[in-house]
């Protein structure tokens, strides 16, 4: 049987029928707004970084014990590409699977996941939110190690080290990926 490409509504259907939480349908839309963002820069497939970002942590809220690996499961089932489910499998390499991020996207993902949090929880705390945020902010917040604490700062320079950027490149490009959807995930 041939592999089905989804299409962003079906993507977005998939993450609400497992995901309720309002902070992870919105992490979802941080993370596809950015992967779309970082295609554009490198010139890849957007709709497909975008879906992929979207449902990267489809199975997280009903199944965090068994964190990718039900979302490998359920994509399955849906008759999903393999380069999908292996990139989503990807970003909880060392974390909850043992699938190395090789190509480009599957690196993008691993290291903005967890970026996209700081840069979050960042904003929050600002009057302006996102708008007129800077690199610096954002690593202000990254030396306190207390800020954001469930933010692997780790596997963020691991993975833009994975990517051969540097870290103020890969925060700036991250803050600009949220950016366009600062209103849809309350940070306008």
């Amino acid at each position: 049987m041939e592999r089905k490409v989804p299409t962003r509504e079906e993507a977005f259907e998939l993450l609400k029928k497992y995901n309720k939480s309002e902070s992870l349908i919105n992490h979802a839309l941080a993370v596809e707004a950015v992967m779309r963002h970082f295609a554009e820069l490198f010139e890849e497939d957007v709709e497909k970084w975008g879906i992929i970002g979207l449902v990267h942590d489809l199975d997280y809220e009903m199944y965090p014990d068994k964190h990718c690996e039900k979302t490998k499961e359920i994509l399955e089932e849906e008759n999903w590409p393999e380069d999908y489910i292996r990139a989503i499998m990807s970003h909880g390499w060392e974390i909850c699977t043992d699938v190395e991020p090789i190509e480009k996207m599957e690196k993008v993902l691993y290291t903005i996941d967890e970026l996209t949090g700081l840069i979050n929880a960042t904003a929050l705390m600002r009057p302006t939110g996102i708008s007129d945020m800077k690199v610096k902010s954002v690593k202000k917040k990254w030396k306190d190690k207390s800020f954001a604490a469930g933010v692997n700062r780790e596997i963020i320079a691991k993975g833009a080290e994975m990517l051969g950027m540097d870290l103020n490149e890969v925060i700036a490009e991250t803050i600009e990926g949220m950016k366009k959807v600062s209103k849809e995930i309350g940070l306008k």
